[in-house]
């Protein structure tokens, strides 16, 4: 009796190899899973780790035949010791001790439900599916770091080898390694001039075609940067964000606040590669690089004429146009620029703020003071292209050059005797006028030229250079 019990409960724990084998393939598609998460159907219990599900089913796969040969051999070795009805409960406990691996299966299939929903428990409130990545995402993210070629701090940011500063993406610190490198790989396929980054050169582009898709939306003025209408933007808001440390004094970019820094600290960065001469802002380099040069690239739409200076051709228009809105508050006298008007007035204020460093000898313009300096240096930077004769000023270079062509275009309406310069012929013309502009304050003597008022005063001082009339 106790025999047949036993070899029935050896068959149905066992069974046979056709048994067995339809049960294998359920398990060996959950070990399969990429990620078992639990095989109890209780979702109050802990998940298992990842360390104990792989193995887990290895395990499972491993002792699925030598299990029944072990039960088998402990089992015949209980019966030979134990009495029989000894053996009847032990054979009850064993039954409920034995693991449960198997008979889950049979019950998965006998209910006909899905695998992986019954072993997977559900989500509690509290959990969150996308908090614990799989070990394949972390693996994704060492190799994408590993093919940056780069070192990354605890926080992830991306460090630049030359100067250790930091940055929060690799793209970010390619467009900073150029810096070091001076790599300029876009280049304009207009004229040819190279970016370190490719929105410079979008931007430079437009200055060929001429697009300026940035409007104001206060006046309707239009830009091709976008930098160049917010620093418009605050010509209507009167917005002055950017604040000198030394005095105060706002401004409405960054730009205009470094040239403003400069007339404090004395910086003057831009040299002049042909005389050494250091200016404090760029253009004023340019400019002056002209003088050397000789270059004139603003031209009179109207006469033809080039000037070396933007403000000297806007200045010049407006002779065509007639236009003279400064106005002298003295004389009435009207100019058509601003600098016209300033250099006028102090005719009338005797105001002379320009002084020579050498003599001391004061001017009213500024143009005064430069040529009166190469009375010392010597310097004669106008040139005769057809003897070589050189001149200190410009103006004499002109007259000298009528000398070769024989050419008076200025006429005197009396006599009709012709001149070279339009100086000529005004002193020329106070001979048939009789008027003597030119008085000497010692003795009140009149001259028609001023050149005779200074050979006169020396008279009076005694002294042979002077030249403060």
């Amino acid at each position: 009796m106790c025999a047949r019990k036993t070899t029935e409960y050896k068959e149905e724990l066992c069974g046979t190899k056709e048994d067995i084998e339809p049960q294998r393939h359920p398990l060996d598609a959950v070990c399969k899973l990429p990620r078992v998460v639990s095989l109890r159907a209780d979702p109050n219990k802990d998940e298992l780790c990842p360390e104990q599900q792989e193995p887990g089913c290895a395990q499972v796969k491993e002792e699925k035949e030598p299990l029944c040969v072990q039960v088998k051999e402990e089992q015949e070795e209980e019966e030979e010791e134990r009495p029989p009805y000894i053996k009847e409960e032990a054979q009850e406990d064993e039954i409920t001790k034995f693991p449960l691996m198997v008979v889950t299966v049979k019950s998965e299939e006998s209910d006909g439900g899905s695998k992986t929903d019954d072993l997977i428990p559900p989500l509690s409130e509290g959990d969150d599916a996308t908090s614990q990545p799989s070990d394949s995402d972390d693996d994704d993210d060492d190799e994408h770091l590993k093919s940056d070629g780069t070192s990354c701090t605890d926080n992830r940011r991306v460090k630049c080898s030359q100067c250790d500063k930091t940055f929060v993406n690799k793209s970010s610190l390619k467009r900073h390694t150029r810096t070091h490198t001076g790599e300029k790989p876009f280049a304009c396929s207009d004229c040819g001039k190279q970016f370190s980054r490719k929105v410079n050169l979008t931007s430079h582009t437009r200055k060929h075609t001429g697009e300026k898709p940035f409007t104001c939306s206060v006046c309707g003025k239009r830009y091709s940067l976008k930098d160049s209408l917010i620093s418009h933007t605050r010509t209507h808001t009167r917005e002055k964000p950017f604040a000198c440390l030394d005095c105060g004094k706002g401004f409405s970019t960054k730009g205009e606040l470094t040239v403003h820094t400069r007339t404090h600290t004395g910086e003057k960065p831009f040299a002049c590669s042909v005389c050494d001469k250091t200016f404090s802002l760029k253009e004023s380099l340019i400019r002056h690089t002209r003088t050397h040069t000789g270059e004139k690239p603003f031209a009179c739409s109207v006469c033809g004429k080039s000037f070396s200076r933007k403000g000297h051709l806007r200045d010049h228009l407006k002779t065509h146009s007639g236009i003279k809105p400064f106005a002298c508050l003295i004389c009435v006298k009207r100019f058509s620029s601003k600098t016209d008007l300033k250099r006028h007035t102090r005719r009338h204020t005797g105001e002379k703020p320009f002084v020579c460093s050498v003599c001391g000898t004061t001017f009213s313009v500024k143009a005064s003071l430069t040529m009166h300096t190469r009375t010392h240096t010597g310097e004669k930077p106008f040139a005769c292209s057809d003897c070589g004769k050189r001149f200190s000023i410009k103006g004499g270079l002109t007259r000298h050059k009528k000398t070769h062509t024989g050419e008076k275009p200025f006429t005197c309406s009396v006599c009709g005797k012709g001149f070279s310069t339009k100086e000529e012929l005004k002193i020329h013309t106070r001979t048939h006028t009789g008027e003597k502009p030119f008085e000497c304050s010692f003795c009140g003597t009149k001259f028609r030229q001023k050149q005779h008022l200074k050979a006169h005063r020396r008279r009076h001082t005694g002294d042979k250079h002077n030249n403060t009339c």
